[in-house]
This record gives C-alpha cells, structure tokens and sequence, in this order.
C-alpha cells in the first residue's frame, strides 16, 4: 500500500479524469452542460477540488514583441473535497454559465481561423499530481452579432483572421481581461480609403458594444491612419430590416470623423505595428487584476497548447 501511495504520487496509478459535454456548441449568455466522469486509481485518494474553467489563446504584448499564451477566464468550482476510493466511478454533474462577454469562435458553421476555446477540467488531488482534462468548445454568435456580420459579408466585406488582444478598451464597460478582433479586407467600395476593418463586440446581458477599427490608406503625400468608431446597439434591435445600411453608415461615418479623432485622449499606437491613433490609444495598460470573481489573465501550463490548432475559417477563398 505504501509504494503504491508512493506511485500515486508521482501520478502513476491515481485518479483518472474525462469530461463529456452534453453538446460543446453554446452562445454567449448561455451554459456548458454536462459530467465530470471520475475512476478511482489503485489507491484511496483524497480528492480537494474539481474545478472546470474556460480557456483560450490570448495575443499578449510584452515590450516590443507580442506572443500568444493560452489564458483561463472563467473558472467554476464543481465539487468540494471527497474521498475516493479505489476504482470507484462517480459522475459529477455541472452548468457552467458562459459569460456575455465570450468570443465568437464559430461562423457559419465554420471555426474562425485564429480562435481556439476550451473547456479545461482540474482534478486537485492531496498530496498527489493533479489531473486534467480538456474539452473543445464552439461558441456561436448571438442573432445581433449575426446581423452585423451578415451586413458585412453583404457589403463585400471579406474575412481574414481573428485573435484575441490582451487589454482593455478605453470607455468600455468590459469584464475579461482581453478583447476578441475579427478581421477583414475592405469592400471594393471602400478600398479607396480603407485596407481592413477590425470589429469587436463587447458583448452585455442588454446589448453589444460595436467597435470599429478602420485601417485608413494613405495618400500619395500622406501616411495611412488608424481610425476608431464605436456604436451601441440593443439586444432586441437584432430584428431591425436593414443592418446593412446600418454597419454602412457606421463606417463611413467612423472614416469621416479622422480629424476628430486625432483629438488628446486617444494617444500613441500600443499594438498591432501600425502608425497612429487607433484601438491601441483606446486600450489600458495589459497589468490587470482579478476582477468580478473571474480569472483576469492567469496564463496557463503549456501543457494543452498541442491541443489548440488552427480550425480553418469562414469567408475565404
């Protein structure tokens, strides 16, 4: 008994974890249902905490370099501490509530090429190594970010990356410690004086905040500029007839207002290598705490990056 405690230990015949989602698709606003299967190892093992938790790959700016970390942001606790004896099954149900503010990972049926989301399993085992489990999650857009990204893909608009930014929006009610940016190549009508177009939405229980980051050409005498608009909109607008028009007015309006954004505030670029004011000049500094009882940018073990790839995306060639 005492060399197998000793082998538990070291995680050779202890305690076995798998999760089983009732179905990984969810929307923002939502839950993840499902069982945390557990089997007893070859010794009693005392159990302190099963814990699930989201995960992504965050985009993380450190100096003059940026590289991706894969970040936990939401964490939920779904048992205490137990005793579990040896080969013992035991099913532990949960309902993991999916915060509001969740990117988007799924389109059209499609991964968004740059997303990857989680869900990551913890089984803290006394006095042995703990165990873990991880679980890809589809998270699908809400009906009013369906409408927006449909008036995009009506006006032309073509999808080119998605990733998530480590920071916080300036003026903007958020909660995570990060802001997801879905990328596109200009329309051919606004390729006159737009290159790309990032959108974010800061997602809320009444509504969406509506970023946008327009990549302004330049001139033949004149450098290129970033320019930022941002517009709110109601949960119950999703239904409104033409959203086209809608996001139209919203860029050619963010595009024209360039001199008044260059007004004191918004400040030097902090990210994205490009020149001028823009999203960077509205984002705070990247040290955040924990806030509202979530995980706020608590990077995770390498341990599950093999598990996070590229998923293809919507919109291309």
């Amino acid at each position: 008994m005492v060399f197998k405690k000793m082998l538990s230990a070291f995680g050779v015949g202890g305690p076995s974890v798998d999760t089983v989602l009732t179905n990984p698709n969810t929307r923002p606003g939502l839950t993840l249902d499902g069982h945390v299967n557990l089997v007893g190892g070859d010794a009693p093992a005392r159990i302190e905490q099963v814990t699930v938790s989201l995960v992504t790959r965050v985009e993380i700016e450190g100096g003059d370099s940026e590289y991706a970390g894969i970040m936990e942001f939401h964490r939920m606790p779904v048992s205490g501490a137990f005793e579990l004896a040896p080969k013992q099954q035991l099913a532990i149900p949960f309902q993991l509530p999916v915060p509001w503010e969740t990117p988007v990972t799924d389109v059209y049926g499609q991964r968004l090429h740059g997303m990857t989301m989680g869900l990551r399993t913890e089984l803290a085992v006394a006095r042995a190594v703990d165990k873990t489990d991880l679980d890809h999650v589809a998270v699908h857009p809400l009906p009013i970010h369906e409408r927006i990204l449909d008036a995009f893909q009506a006006l032309g608009f073509r999808f080119k990356h998605a990733d998530l930014e480590r920071g916080r929006i300036h003026g903007v009610q958020q909660t995570l410690p990060f802001y997801q940016e879905i990328e596109f190549f200009a329309a051919p009508q606004y390729a006159q004086t737009v290159s790309e177009v990032e959108l974010t939405f800061v997602t809320g229980q009444r509504g969406v905040e509506v970023v946008l980051e327009c990549d302004k050409r330049g001139g033949f005498l004149s450098a290129g500029h970033d320019v930022v608009g941002r517009y709110a909109v109601a949960h119950t607008d999703a239904e409104r007839t033409d959203w086209v028009q809608v996001v139209d007015g919203w860029l050619r309006e963010t595009t024209a207002r360039y001199g008044s954004l260059r007004a004191p505030g918004y400040g030097a670029h902090h990210g994205h290598g490009r020149r001028g004011p823009g999203m960077g000049g509205m984002v705070a500094g990247a040290a955040l705490g924990v806030a509202g009882g979530l995980v706020a940018g608590e990077l995770i073990e390498d341990a599950f990056e093999g598990d996070f790839g590229d998923f293809g995306d919507f919109g291309g060639e």
